[in-house]
């Protein structure tokens, strides 16, 4: 059906917002070349703290095909999460500050969680590097300059764990890529991500507001306000006609 990719992608995205288990990436889902995309904005002025120009553009290209823009909206990358990315990596998580770093390192189990020895900051500049590599040896370009089909197919195995990143696992980077791009997708915008709120205006995310107990009792009624940022939460005061209170 010709509308198969966007609902795919809409019930992808909601079904992440609220946390379905075992919700996952996959080209055909994420991926809408037969629709009508939004109009892409430009790459917004951002004063980078982690990334080189490089690594921007790939975590860019990166970010378009995870999340794409379409007749929905705007996209992970319109919605600013390399700027998320690069300010997370920067900091205290990039750094691993919280990670319990003494070996051995083993092969865990999917519920024991992140088990390699690098900090996020390492994984990240380490296998952006490696992604570049091997495409450029096998595509000859760097994996920004390929075309959204080539990208697609090299997320698909970066999942899939075939890339061989050594000593960094192919399918760990890609797991981190995704949940990275779905964190800035959804974060609140004080952090970089979500610009304008896109992705909470996507699945109907009313964002920092205090209290909802004028709502509760309103059975069947669609919520119309506009999300609050944490940024403006406190300022926020409500307006005749928003939907909301």
């Amino acid at each position: 059906m010709k509308d198969q990719p966007v609902s795919a992608r809409r019930g992808l995205l909601k079904a992440l917002a609220v946390g379905v288990p075992g919700a996952v990436w996959a080209p055909h889902a994420a991926a809408a070349p037969e629709a009508t995309p939004a109009p892409a904005a430009a790459p917004p002025n951002r004063t980078l703290k982690f990334f080189n120009a490089q690594e921007a553009l790939a975590m860019d290209a990166i970010a378009a095909r995870l999340i794409p823009a379409d007749e929905l909206g705007p996209g992970a990358k319109e919605a600013g999460v390399t700027q998320f990315v690069d300010g997370q990596l920067a900091g205290a998580w990039g750094a691993g500050e919280q990670f319990y770093r003494q070996g051995p390192f083993e092969a865990g189990t999917p519920e024991q969680g992140y088990q390699l020895s690098f900090t996020p900051a390492e994984m990240f500049r380490r296998g952006l590097a490696a992604l570049d590599a091997a495409t450029r040896k096998q595509d000859g370009k760097p994996y920004a300059e390929l075309d959204a089909q080539r990208q697609d197919a090299w997320l698909h195995d970066m999942q899939a764990g075939k890339p061989d990143f050594s000593p960094l696992p192919s399918a760990v980077f890609f797991q981190a890529l995704l949940d990275a791009t779905i964190e800035g997708f959804f974060s609140d915008p004080l952090y970089g991500g979500n610009i304008d709120m896109v992705g909470w205006k996507l699945v109907g995310f009313p964002g920092a507001y205090a209290s909802f107990s004028n709502d509760i009792e309103r059975h069947g009624v669609i919520w119309a306000g506009r999300p609050v940022s944490i940024a403006n939460a406190r300022a926020h005061a409500m307006k005749p006609g928003d939907g909301h209170g």
